[in-house]
């Protein structure tokens, strides 16, 4: 069942995630309604409190849903390392329309249970690093907006503001 996608300024999306205590038909049929969600909003990557869920799981797609080998599902992901930086732009699910480059690590390496509950590192560099940074920091109560200079994520701010006012938001 695909789930509506909660905008910036939902209380869910501003705060830490619990973590998955175990692998039930709850969070088999939540992942099954992201991975739907996912790709029907042909997005990168999903955080369970984008979608009203505060646990610590989301996923992860490359392909944007064209390739389903490609799906990363990451339960109680942590960050072991992480170095270097890339500057780029990115965008998100919870804020549409709206870009900003963004500072992340160029290089990480992140354990987490898959959906089996299997413990897996993933190496990653480029736009996987990325992704796991930004997913991961959903689970954290962060938006990219948090990541900006303060003149920047006013100015977005102000604009998400403005975008409400006129009910476009």
């Amino acid at each position: 069942m695909r789930r509506p996608i909660l905008r910036y300024g939902d209380p869910v999306l501003h705060q830490k995630a619990a973590p998955v205590e175990s692998i039930t038909p709850a969070i088999d049929t939540l992942i099954a309604d992201m991975r739907e969600t996912l790709r029907a909003a042909a997005g990168v990557g999903l955080a369970a409190p984008q979608v009203g869920e505060s646990v610590r799981l989301c996923l992860i797609d490359l392909s944007a849903g064209s390739r389903a080998d490609q799906l990363l599902v990451l339960i109680n992901p942590e960050i072991l390392e992480r170095d270097g930086l890339q500057l780029k732009e990115e965008g998100c699910l919870s804020l549409p329309g709206i870009e900003a480059t963004v500072p992340r690590p160029l290089r990480m390496v992140v354990r987490a249970m898959d959906a089996d509950g299997d413990v897996r590192e993933i190496r990653a560099e480029g736009l996987l690093a990325r992704a796991l940074q930004h997913e991961i920091d959903h689970l954290d109560g962060v938006l990219f907006l948090d990541r900006l200079r303060p003149v920047y994520r006013w100015a977005i701010i102000r604009r998400i503001k403005r975008l409400r006012r006129a009910g476009k938001w």
